[in-house]
């Protein structure tokens, strides 16, 4: 499955914000498109219950752990390589120094990847949707995509450029790079199968819960681990 979307979706999605505003839910300002989103999750949701998250079940219970280990490494290495410019569009060049070095040394005595043999360098997570926050751009009005899920306009836009730039996207043969786009995307929803036990047991709105959790996570992000605080303003009584 292709991690890219279309410049007709983002134009879709970019025309339908005018459209919605008026009748969007005013619960929580970073979600102007509520109802629309609301409408995918539960598209992305039902697609996901008949037939991915079986898939994701299959794969778990035949691959041995060995080899979902490799297969992990493997999507990481080349994760790496976008971690790396992106590092570097964000002046962070010690961090780039480190994650280029993770880069060559797995791809080289770690057999393209299959093994971490860098393991002792400290993996970081970054993307050109993390590069537009750290130079100021502002995550935008959340959006849920069709099957890939909760994003920004942001993040959206960084997907995209990402994509065009990740080694899988400039692959040419389309039968091999359709496969590990699939196979990198039942991976992951293998790897989440047990951390999503807990969010069913919970009583809770899962929308909300995805939402609020996502939009954290990428603050947390943008500015490594450290975001400013919220400021309140209180009026006195």
């Amino acid at each position: 499955m292709d991690n890219t979307f279309s410049p007709l979706l983002i134009i879709a999605l970019l025309s339908a914000v005018p459209l919605l505003s008026g009748c969007a839910s005013a619960h929580n300002p970073a979600d102007p498109l509520e109802p629309l989103n609301r409408g995918i999750y539960r598209f992305n949701d039902a697609i996901d219950k008949a037939v991915i998250k079986p898939v994701a079940k299959g794969y778990k219970a035949v691959m041995p752990q060995p080899a979902r280990n490799m297969v992990g490494n493997f999507i990481s290495n080349l994760d790496d390589v976008l971690v790396t410019i992106n590092d570097l569009l964000q002046l962070k060049f010690n961090q780039a120094a480190s994650d280029g070095a993770r880069v060559m040394i797995n791809s080289t005595f770690g057999v393209l990847g299959l093994f971490n043999v860098a393991d002792r360098l400290e993996k970081h997570n970054e993307d050109f949707g993390q590069t537009l926050g750290y130079w100021g751009l502002g995550p935008g009005p959340y959006l849920v995509l069709p099957i890939l899920g909760p994003s920004s306009l942001r993040d959206s836009t960084g997907l995209y450029v990402d994509g065009f730039a990740s080694i899988p996207y400039n692959v040419q043969d389309v039968s091999t790079r359709n496969q590990y786009y699939g196979l990198s995307s039942i991976h992951y929803r293998a790897s989440i199968l047990d951390q999503e036990k807990v969010l069913n047991e919970a009583v809770i709105d899962r929308y909300e819960f995805i939402r609020d959790t996502y939009l954290l996570r990428r603050k947390s992000l943008v500015y490594d681990g450290n975001p400013p605080r919220a400021r309140y303003d209180f009026e006195e009584l």
